[in-house]
């Protein structure tokens, strides 16, 4: 039993360090992406025409970095949760391993929602980000749902 023990804090601290990275990367980006719409003062939606092409290319520059980081991000934590459920661990160590992954994911949607937020009047549609918000918070919404004592419901 020792030797699960060991397997399981070894998982644990995987992760806590992996998350720790990926957060720093999510708050580069953000900070990258706040630099970009600094033009705006903080009016949201933003008419394009005031402002320059300069900041125009910037801001789709760091928003399209920042929905790229999204997708992967995304991708990861899908693979994540996936693993997680798999694993032979006991159900009290699952839920310890996908509350550490909400916490990262409840930061890191505030972060992504400025995808949503922070956008020009007339913005074209984008596919790929509603499917990666919608994937999103299904996968949030499957850690939810383990962490309560649901797994049986997906």
């Amino acid at each position: 039993m020792s030797n699960d023990l060991s397997a399981f804090d070894k998982a644990r601290t995987g992760l806590w360090t992996s998350l720790q990275k990926h957060l720093a990367t999510v708050y580069e980006a953000e900070a990258a992406f706040a630099g970009a719409v600094a033009f705006t003062a903080g009016t949201f939606p933003f008419a394009a025409s005031a402002a320059t092409a300069e900041e125009l290319d910037l801001y789709g520059q760091h928003r399209r970095a920042l929905r790229d980081l999204f997708t992967d991000e995304t991708t990861q934590l899908d693979t994540l949760t996936k693993a997680i459920r798999q694993k032979g661990y006991a159900e009290d160590e699952k839920k310890q391993l996908y509350l550490l992954l909400l916490g990262y994911m409840d930061i890191a949607a505030t972060v992504f929602a400025r995808l949503h937020t922070e956008v020009p009047t007339s913005l074209p549609s984008d596919e790929e980000l509603a499917e990666t918000t919608a994937r999103f918070a299904r996968v949030q919404k499957f850690a939810r749902l383990n962490v309560k004592g649901l797994p049986g419901l997906l």
